[in-house]
């Protein structure tokens, strides 16, 4: 009996293997950019979990929950069968995310929500249905949070291109606290709004 959870997939790749559905996915959406995919939620079977659950990292802090990457593990089979019915049924509801605050520079606090381990799963899961979807509607110039795609390579092109057009300036900008809710509906926004408006 092929139990994933246990390793002992058959190394070769299966006609539904996830990689095959995520190809069939994205063969689908390349040539109809517009098409709506209503019911998604069938490819989150068990191998998907699975999958979801082995490209999840393992070393982050636990969620609210405070359960660890291990302590999940311990009963992986029945966690990742009990997510799946939840997410197949649509009984599945994101639990409330852990804040912390880290310290940032002149001591400001960054605040950082963190999930529990299972929702970090569900939300790899849904990555792995959407993504095959929306990566045919970038253009080739975009690098954030892309499969196969670094930071490095977008400052690589970005050099090339600079260089390629004898560019000699970059202006590099950052609005500090602008999307803080409190800075909103300040005067300041409104005014700025207005002028460009």
């Amino acid at each position: 009996m092929v139990e994933p959870w246990k390793g002992n997939t058959p190394g070769t790749l299966q006609p539904d293997s996830v990689s095959t559905k995520q190809r069939r996915i994205a063969e689908l959406a390349q040539p109809h950019p517009q098409r709506a995919f209503l019911a998604l939620n069938h490819y989150l079977d068990d191998d998907w979990l699975y999958q979801a659950y082995r490209r999840t990292r393992k070393d982050g802090a636990a969620g609210i929950d405070g359960v660890t990457a291990k302590d999940y593990e311990d009963h992986l089979r029945e966690n990742l069968q009990g997510l799946r019915e939840r997410l197949q049924s649509g009984r599945y509801q994101a639990p409330p995310v852990r804040r912390v605050y880290m310290e940032k520079d002149k001591g400001t606090l960054r605040p950082l929500g963190i999930p529990t381990y299972e929702d970090k799963i569900a939300q790899r899961a849904v990555v792995m249905l959407l993504e095959p979807i929306y990566e045919q509607d970038f253009l080739n110039c975009s690098y954030g949070f892309r499969p196969g795609r670094s930071p490095h390579q977008a400052l690589e092109s970005l050099r090339n291109d600079i260089q390629g057009r004898n560019g000699r300036w970059i202006l590099d900008l950052d609005i500090s606290n602008y999307l803080d809710p409190s800075s909103y509906y300040t005067s300041v926004n409104e005014d700025w709004v207005k002028s460009v408006g």
